[in-house]
């Protein structure tokens, strides 16, 4: 038997004004799309931003259902319609912003597995990092260079 361990890195910014002023565009861009999430069930809003290699930005919302599965996160909506408007470009950087209506966040809220996965298909189909910041509705962002770096067991089409 042996052990091994799998090591995520990730940069912590304190603030939106310590990131260059791309990143803090990309934000601004997330947050608008925050703002028109429709989640009257879970009360939790979220907003995402890409930045495209051909300097297009894409946002996307969370979108509830009251049938749950059927619902859609706010990084699978902006990133498949990347992949459907602009099918040869590559994602450079994601900003994601999210919150509940009911508390104030103030912790980073990272992507969820599925959302993971998704995004991971992107990486590995153009074969670069995409660069990933997230935050709550206030405090810290933090960064992470690829999307593999969190989910580092990733499963992609080699497997199949």
């Amino acid at each position: 038997m042996q052990k091994i361990t799998i090591q995520s890195d990730f940069t912590v910014f304190e603030t939106l004004n310590e990131l260059d002023q791309e990143i803090q565009n990309l934000f601004n861009h997330a947050e608008k799309a925050r703002q028109k999430a429709y989640a009257p069930y879970s009360n939790f809003l979220v907003g995402c931003a890409l930045l495209l290699d051909n300097g297009e930005i894409i946002t996307g919302s969370n979108q509830e259902n009251a049938s749950y599965p059927s619902g859609l996160c706010a990084e699978r909506t902006a990133i498949y319609y990347a992949g459907a408007k602009y099918p040869e470009a590559k994602v450079v950087k994601m900003t994601i912003i999210a919150g509940s209506i009911n508390q104030v966040t103030a912790s980073p809220i990272p992507p969820c597995g599925a959302c993971r996965q998704a995004v991971f298909e992107y990486e590995f189909k153009q074969k670069t990092p995409i660069e990933i910041y997230f935050k709550g509705e206030e405090g810290q962002i933090l960064k992470s260079d690829s999307l593999e770096n969190m989910l580092p067991l990733t499963f992609n089409s080699k497997y199949l």
